[in-house]
Order: structure tokens, then C-alpha cells, then sequence
């Protein structure tokens, strides 16, 4: 049993990561991770309602009718998705401000109706928390990592610190949309070459 529910953690965190192996969630991945900050925000919030909707799910999946589960999923999901903006909106303001639409848009992330009607409808309570938390942790650090690339060649800082020697000139294309792109693909080509050793 808790080797079952370490390897549905840990599958989120390498083989199905979501930007990288499952290549989903890339309208948020792409958006909002000119920082790591913005990037980590986006990542716990969007873990925040996976968790919450695959328990919910889980426990409800034996009453909703199946005609009806995409529709109820979506109802789940956007009730913890509004949670989530409530709670930015009254604690984390400035993040709130920086993320912006891509907040309430975690309704139709894929990733989240996807684990839904994927995993947690057909798995029991404890895997499927398992999941939602190994989901996201994978996509948080996702969003992290690519946010501390693209901040570090766009401004030259992680975190909002200095990091880069005073001669360095920021490579601005890296925090434009283009410049996301270029980074989440070598980032998906070095994931793919260790992968394959």
C-alpha cells in the first residue's frame, strides 16, 4: 500500500510531469512564469484545487451519474478555483494582480478536469490524493524552474535578487511570449535527453 501510493506521487514528479511529459498546462506554463515567483504562485494554486477536486471526485464518484461527470467536475473544480482567487485576492494580492486572468482560467486546465476523469473517478480516496499532490507538486516545480530560467536571462535576477554581474545585459526576449516558448522547449529537450540515459 505505501509503496502503491510513493509511486503515485512520484510519477508526477518525472514521468508524468505535466508541461513536460503530459504536455498539458501550457497556457498557464507559458504565461505567467516570467518569475519564479508568478510561476510558484500559479503552480501551489493550481496544486491547491487538483488536490482538493481529486478528493472531492474521488469520494463522490460512485453518485454522480456518468452522463452528467464532466459537467459535475467542472462545477467541483470551479468552486475550488474560486476559493483559490478569494483567498489571493484577500492574502496575496500583489500575485493576484500578477496573475491575473490565468487565476480563474484553472477551471479549464486541463490538467485538473483531466486527473478528475482520469484518475481520481475510478481510484479510491487516498490514491487519488496521492495524485492530485504528485500532479502538482511536478507542475509547480515546473512552473519554478522555467520561471527561474526566464527571469534569470530576462532580468538578470531569481527571486527579485541580483544574481548577475553588473555588466550583464538582459536578454529581454527570453520573458516575452516567444522567449517562453524557446525556453520550455530546451527545457523539454535536457528533460528528454537525461530521460533517455
Amino acid at each position: 500500500m505505501a509503496k502503491t501510493l510513493v509511486q503515485e506521487f512520484t510519477k508526477g514528479l518525472w514521468n508524468e510531469i505535466p508541461p513536460f511529459r503530459l504536455v498539458l498546462g501550457l497556457c498557464p506554463t507559458l504565461a505567467v512564469t516570467k518569475s519564479v515567483e508568478s510561476g510558484i504562485g500559479m503552480g501551489l494554486a493550481t496544486t491547491f484545487v487538483l488536490v482538493c477536486s481529486n478528493v472531492l471526485v474521488s469520494l463522490l464518484r460512485n453518485v454522480i451519474p456518468p452522463k452528467v461527470r464532466i459537467a459535475c467536475f467542472i462545477i467541483v473544480i470551479a468552486t475550488f478555483v474560486t476559493v483559490v482567487e478569494l483567498v489571493m485576492q484577500a492574502y496575496a494580492y500583489p500575485l493576484f494582480l500578477t496573475l491575473g486572468i490565468f487565476i480563474p482560467l484553472i477551471v479549464v486546465n486541463c490538467i485538473v478536469l483531466g486527473r478528475s476523469e482520469a484518475f481520481a473517478s475510478k481510484n479510491n480516496l487516498i490514491r487519488s490524493t496521492a495524485d492530485g499532490l504528485g500532479i502538482g507538486t511536478g507542475f509547480t516545480l515546473s512552473l519554478g524552474a522555467l520561471g527561474g530560467v526566464r527571469e534569470l536571462l530576462g532580468y538578470g535576477t531569481l527571486l527579485g535578487k541580483d544574481i548577475m554581474p553588473a555588466s550583464f545585459e538582459p536578454f529581454s526576449f527570453a520573458i516575452e511570449a516567444p522567449g517562453a516558448f524557446i525556453c520550455l522547449g530546451l527545457m523539454l529537450c535536457i528533460m528528454n535527453l537525461i530521460g533517455s540515459k
